[in-house]
């Protein structure tokens, strides 16, 4: 779980709905006309522009972004040199029983115990990176697009309660709903582009960048495995993927220097 994103996200409405709570009456930020414009709009505006799979997959990838956090790349280097280690020792059939954190590194693991070469582990391990990343950005860009549509809803929705404002100034009665749904539909528009589809498209972005990153890693040190590099090489290689203050730091593991 990424508390951060939840935190976040659920800080953030909680706070306003406090605002709106200490102030007047609730009811009154609760308008169907502007919500359906706002809502309803942006949604069918965003579907527009994608197919159908591309938009309700966003939503299955952005539940990515509350559930699923990338392990850290020292514990990744570290159970990398540990299974360099194991390979080296015992054969690469000895990882087939080893239980392994990640799907994309069980899979080239699967692929050198199958005995597939350097060249092809990096191959396919480099295409089932790029359809990762590639899943991961059209999520980013669904939410990045109602971002962009729900505050122009948010104006369309302003203008035509200012219409029906100014179409019936002679009927005192009519001009409190209409400009409720004038500015109302203003701030369900902001509230939807910042609170929510922002935020989860900035995050998106973000782990699309971390999830392909940890997979190069991973690739990196396989086809070094692969190929007989030693352990300890292999733990100098995959170094440079740590921030620099912790390239100097030994790894977990015991480093077997033959």
């Amino acid at each position: 779980m990424d508390f951060a994103t939840l935190i976040g996200l659920v800080g953030a409405i909680v706070l306003i709905a406090s605002a709106v709570i200490l102030g007047v009456s609730p009811a009154v930020f609760i308008n169907p006309a502007s919500l359906l414009i706002v809502v309803g709009g942006s949604l069918l505006v965003v579907l527009a522009k994608f197919s159908f799979a591309q938009f309700f997959s966003a939503f299955r990838v952005a539940a990515r972004a509350f559930k699923f956090k990338l392990p850290e790349t020292r514990a990744s280097i570290d159970e990398l040199i540990e299974v360099a280690q194991i390979a080296r020792k015992e054969g690469v059939l000895g990882l087939e029983d080893r239980e392994i954190s990640s799907p994309f590194l069980a899979q080239g693991i699967q692929m050198l115990t199958d005995g597939q070469n350097a060249a092809t582990i990096k191959e396919l391990l480099d295409k089932e990176r790029l359809m990762t990343l590639e899943h991961n950005r059209s999520g980013a860009k669904v939410f990045t697009a109602l971002a962009d549509v729900a505050p122009a809803m948010g104006m369309i929705g302003t203008l035509i309660g200012l219409v029906q404002m100014l179409s019936n100034m002679e009927d005192p009665k009519s001009i409190g709903p209409a400009m409720a749904v004038a500015l109302l539909t203003t701030l369900y528009g902001a509230m939807i582009a910042t609170m929510i589809a922002t935020p989860i498209a900035d995050k998106l972005s973000l782990r699309m960048t971390e999830e392909a990153r940890l997979q190069s890693l991973y690739t990196d040190a396989l086809v070094a495995i692969q190929e007989g590099t030693n352990p300890r090489i292999i733990e100098q290689m995959l170094s440079s993927y740590l921030p620099p203050g912790e390239r100097g730091k030994q790894a977990g593991t015991e480093m077997n220097p033959g």
